[in-house]
């Protein structure tokens, strides 16, 4: 099995990485440990200090490998979802700049990272959000309601990213465009075949022309990938952009 192809069902069935994902979360939203601030390959280091500032305890939750609310060009007045919203960090951001007239939602599969993140925007001061139960491959929104979705490095743990995408694709809005951070392989590169280290952030990362393939099999549009920085042997934290035409 090579991390530039979806996931074939035989390999590592999707229910096991998702259980497998969940408790490794679940384990650090209840215990607070998230990645080493001194690693800057993941978590705040993305991000700048005022925006951190702003962010209260959402910033302690910090677990991705990017900035995508740095990515997502918003205006107010829009509508955003990020996908795998965590603590609620980027959420919180994007609620700020999405006001006045605009929300910003967030989705996640863990109630406890649910409860956590609506207690944060809380302490932050933000209204304007809405945290939704769900999985990013079947999101709770209806057709045609977002106009930007966003993501730090969620989608690289997705089974199957096909789903995703296309979910993706349902939501925005004609116009409505993709920034998202997220961990991409080198074409031809090996990943691990063992669904213990899914949650790792590099077994299921897909390849760079794969990713870029599917975005368009999809039917997203003007579709790029801009490396930022190594997280591993073969692995990138990149910012992937495209639109829905």
């Amino acid at each position: 099995m090579t991390a530039d192809h979806d996931i074939d069902a035989d390999d590592i069935h999707a229910d096991d990485i998702h259980d497998r994902v969940k408790t490794y979360y679940r384990r650090a939203v209840m215990s607070g440990e998230v990645s080493d601030a001194s690693d800057n390959r993941w978590g705040s280091a993305h991000y700048d200090d005022d925006a951190m500032a702003d962010a209260g305890a959402a910033a302690d939750l910090s677990m991705g490998c990017g900035n995508p609310f740095a990515l997502a060009d918003l205006s107010p007045g829009e509508t955003v979802l990020d996908l795998g919203s965590g603590g609620g960090l980027d959420v919180i951001l994007s609620a700020r700049r999405v006001a006045p007239g605009g929300h910003a939602f967030g989705v996640d599969f863990l109630d406890e990272m649910i409860e956590t993140a609506t207690a944060n925007a809380a302490e932050a001061g933000v209204s304007n959000v809405s945290f939704l139960k769900g999985m990013i491959e079947d999101i709770p929104l209806p057709d045609n309601s977002v106009d930007v979705v966003i993501s730090n490095c969620v989608i690289n743990l997705a089974p199957d990213k096909r789903p995703v995408f296309a979910e993706v694709a349902r939501v925005l809005r004609p116009g409505g465009r993709l920034a998202i951070s997220d961990v991409v392989a080198d074409d031809g590169h090996t990943a691990p075949e063992d669904g213990s280290v899914w949650a790792d952030c590099g077994a299921g990362a897909l390849g760079h022309s794969d990713y870029l393939a599917l975005l368009a099999d999809i039917g997203l549009v003007d579709a790029s990938i801009d490396y930022t920085h190594d997280t591993g042997p073969g692995l990138y934290g990149a910012a992937v952009r495209a639109r829905h035409p």
